[in-house]
């Protein structure tokens, strides 16, 4: 979890990061991404409403999104490829295509 992570585990961490992002620079596939604060930071919201209490302050989740990469590839398998040299040490990458809608 990164946020038991000592300073010096935080820097290394970052450095490989950083390391994976000019990677895919580099190589073309890099679209966008960010990094996110941590889920105690979020503001909920929910369609509609503007009556929030408990029930809306918190998504009920085990995993927290720590940010995300946006990168061109062909295909699935192609994205799944280009994701080998992320370092997802203290969590998991879900390798996931957008949802593409069809313009009128």
């Amino acid at each position: 979890m990164v946020e038991k992570a000592s300073p010096g585990e935080m820097q290394q961490g970052m450095a490989e990061y950083n390391a994976f992002t000019e990677s895919i620079k580099k190589n073309g596939n890099y679209v966008g991404g960010e990094a996110l604060q941590p889920t105690k930071t979020r503001s909920p919201c929910a369609s509609g409403r503007q009556d929030f209490d408990d029930r809306w302050t918190y998504v009920e989740t085990k995993e927290q999104l720590g940010g995300y990469y946006l990168i061109k590839a062909k295909d699935l398998n192609d994205a799944v490829q280009g994701r080998r040299g992320s370092r997802a040490k203290h969590g998991i990458v879900e390798v996931r295509p957008i949802m593409e809608f069809d313009q009128p």
